[in-house]
């Protein structure tokens, strides 16, 4: 895949360990777009942040005059930016259905990440989660029998969304096993990881949470 460099003068302000931050940094390589990545320590934020983002939040994207600091607005906004390759579709129809699985994935997954990776309950709560989190997955998994990607035959940026979240199965301790019912979800992790874009969005911390 030969992504050619797009010149910018863009500061990513990201949180290494953050899914939320993971899935611009996969955005930002897909595109090819020239920017400087900063590791904050989100419990040691350098002072410039809260003076640029009034919520003092991780990730933050600044783009000349313009700061952004939600991810999923950053997403939307580098796909208008850099127009090529496209992640998100032509046609409002699947512009929205795309929104409506990432806002999907917000709900059902992103909850329940945030608080394995936080650590944030007892014991039996936690291994609770992990299982509906894994048991949500497998239940997806047929429609990678169809398709390549998300519900597309092409890279979308839904895949921008669940790419972290499969990345960070090791580290929430869990395991999606093998099976034929299994086998196109992680056939799809396996397409996903191998992709370029992927590969360069990785953090220090991200790399070793395999």
């Amino acid at each position: 895949m030969g992504v050619v460099a797009k010149r910018s003068s863009m500061t990513f302000y990201s949180d290494g360990t953050s899914h939320y931050s993971h899935r611009v940094r996969i955005v930002l390589a897909e595109k090819g777009v020239t920017v400087e990545t900063i590791d904050v320590d989100p419990d040691n934020k350098p002072e410039d942040l809260a003076s640029l983002n009034p919520y003092n939040t991780l990730p933050t994207l600044v783009d000349r005059d313009l700061v952004l600091y939600e991810a999923d607005i950053m997403m939307e906004y580098l796909d208008e930016r850099f127009p090529h390759p496209p992640l998100f579709p032509v046609y409002p129809v699947a512009r929205a259905q795309s929104r409506l699985w990432i806002y999907r994935i917000k709900k059902d997954w992103c909850t329940l990440v945030d608080t394995i990776m936080a650590g944030d309950g007892t014991p039996s709560q936690l291994e609770k989660m992990r299982k509906e989190l894994r048991e949500s997955l497998i239940s997806i998994a047929p429609i990678f029998a169809e398709k390549p990607f998300f519900m597309s035959d092409e890279f979308t940026i839904v895949d921008c969304c669940v790419a972290p979240i499969l990345w960070r199965l090791p580290a929430m301790k869990i395991d999606l096993g093998k099976g034929k019912t299994v086998k196109p979800l992680v056939e799809y992790r396996d397409r996903l990881f191998a992709r370029d874009s992927v590969m360069a969005s990785f953090s220090e911390q991200e790399k070793e949470m395999v």
